[in-house]
């Protein structure tokens, strides 16, 4: 058996599709199937300029329907992921809960769990389901404020989080 040129590209498209596995950015994933299609044109016969060619032109349609389309089929509604800690969260209510494996204290925001410590009493130790308003992080430690009993967080239009 002789190798083709077609072989070059059918093992950079199978790279490109398992390397897609590590990011999930479905960029990937997109360059896999371009070079697979780029294979289909190159046992046609074409000349390598006429491959990059192709290639390129599998790239530029492929990739933005990769971003734009598919990957947004992957994610959750309601997360957006790459805002935690840039501030989007503050003033939004909390419950606390325990981590299993060390019985610390903290919150989950975007299905991450954050240590806690309450800014005013130093307290990293709530029960479970305390109601709490996240500030800001420190570090990986989530800042919070205990609610008033003057404001009910069910009577107001803020959002609470509560993740299993």
């Amino acid at each position: 058996m002789d190798w083709n040129p077609a072989y070059t590209w059918l093992v950079l498209a199978l790279l490109l599709s398992l390397g897609e596995l590590t990011s999930g950015a479905m960029v990937l994933l997109a360059l896999g199937i371009a070079a697979a299609l780029t294979a289909a044109v190159t046992a046609l016969g074409l000349s390598l300029p006429w491959q990059l060619l192709s290639m390129g032109i599998f790239t530029g349609v492929l990739v933005p329907i990769g971003i734009w389309v598919i990957r947004p089929r992957f994610s959750p509604r309601g997360v957006a992921y790459g805002t935690t800690g840039t501030g989007v969260e503050k003033g939004n209510y909390y419950y606390t809960l325990r981590r299993d494996f060390d019985d610390a204290t903290g919150i989950k925001i975007n299905g991450d769990f954050y240590r806690l410590r309450v800014i005013d009493t130093g307290t990293t130790e709530l029960p479970p389901d305390t109601s709490v308003i996240f500030q800001r992080f420190e570090g990986t430690t989530a800042l919070v404020a205990l609610p008033s009993s003057a404001s009910n967080p069910l009577q107001d239009d803020t959002i609470l989080h509560k993740e299993p």
